[in-house]
């Protein structure tokens, strides 16, 4: 073999860079806003205790999540009845630019103290830049939305207390 022969390599490889530098510019020009605008519109349409975060990861890779932050302010009164009531704060969806400019998108689940519980995330998947619209975040919240309301109400088939 002749050092020749590395030419087709070596295209290649500038090609592999140059797609990931076309990602991450279509994520700071296109996604990054895109996400921001939804994920804004979501919080300020329903208010249900829940914020917009944008987030520098390690190095140059980014994200942008949507978390609950707070408890739902038209369901204060209802928690004053049950004093030992505690809220969960941390669930959340996370759109994150990977290091070679995809986007990973997973759900973090609020962490309890003192617990033994294994599910505290949730990969949706890795996605091309090109594949985050609209209609695919609005999937995703939707998506997030049930993954929270199992994480709250479990459907538990086994039986808690004694079992004679």
């Amino acid at each position: 073999m002749k050092i020749e022969h590395l030419e087709e390599r070596i295209n290649d490889y500038r090609n592999s860079i140059k797609t990931v530098v076309e990602k991450k510019n279509l994520w700071n020009k296109s996604i990054k806003p895109l996400l921001l605008k939804i994920l804004n519109s979501a919080t300020k349409l329903y208010d249900v205790g829940w914020k917009v975060q944008e987030l520098n990861w390690i190095h140059n890779n980014e994200a942008v999540n949507i978390t609950f932050d707070s408890f739902p302010p038209e369901l204060i009164n209802s928690t004053n009845q049950i004093p030992t009531f505690q809220f969960y704060q941390g669930g959340a969806l996370i759109f994150s630019q990977s290091y070679n400019g995809d986007v990973y998108v997973f759900i973090a689940f609020p962490i309890l103290q003192n617990s033994a519980q294994q599910n505290e995330m949730k990969e949706l998947g890795f996605f091309l830049p090109k594949e985050i619209t609209e209609k695919f975040i609005i999937e995703k919240i939707d998506d997030f939305l049930k993954e929270m309301i199992l994480w709250e109400l479990p459907m538990n088939n086994g039986k808690i207390g004694y079992q004679g």
